[in-house]
């Protein structure tokens, strides 16, 4: 799979910066049928970064219920919280 499929986007909130500049992980909206080889792969190609971890969250679809009826639909995602090697950083993330 291409790389450029493969992360879909950056994923930044409260939470994602505080880990970034705990623990030097940064995070993403990567492909659900993405593995955890791939993703260190489009990371390290993508950013020219060297990657000692990655870990994945999938979060399933579920159903959306008002007063008791399904109304629709809320869409699963994957994503990868990667961790850098010691000093490396991904210049995109900085000052977020």
């Amino acid at each position: 799979m291409d790389y450029t499929k493969i992360l879909i986007k950056p994923l930044i909130s409260e939470k994602t910066t505080y880990i970034k500049e705990l623990s030097r992980q940064v995070a993403f909206f990567v492909d659900p049928r993405a593995n955890k080889i791939e993703i260190k792969k489009a990371v390290e190609a993508a950013f020219k970064v060297k990657v000692a971890d990655v870990n994945v969250v999938n979060r399933k679809s579920s159903d959306r219920v008002r007063q008791g009826r399904v109304v629709g639909r809320v869409a699963g995602f994957k994503k990868a919280y990667v961790t850098l090697a010691p000093g490396e950083k991904i210049e995109f993330f900085e000052g977020v």
